[in-house]
């Protein structure tokens, strides 16, 4: 697959899904405050679902994708960059 070279950094956050096709997985979404809704789900990096733990924050480059049914995600790859920003637990400064 021939990834997307128009990708951008955003701040991201996994959640716990609450309704929908995800009810009850681990999803990502952008954080409030950036560009993209946060309705606007991210797919890509399976690690950062797996790794951490529920509500950790991300900086992420993803790019603006389109699913064949005309429906609008957020793409990262695995080999872009990604840092963790925070987790839960940590304290505040």
């Amino acid at each position: 697959m021939k990834l997307p070279n128009d990708h951008q950094t955003i701040e991201a956050e996994s959640f716990l899904a609450e309704k929908g096709a995800l009810k009850g997985q681990v999803a990502l979404r952008p954080a409030k405050g950036q560009k993209f809704p946060t309705t606007l789900l991210l797919e890509g990096n399976k690690a950062l679902l797996q790794d951490y733990p529920v509500g950790t924050r991300f900086k992420l480059q993803v790019s603006l994708a389109q699913r064949p049914s005309g429906e609008d995600y957020l793409f990262t790859s695995w080999q872009w960059d990604a840092r963790v920003l925070s987790q839960p637990g940590d304290e505040v400064r």
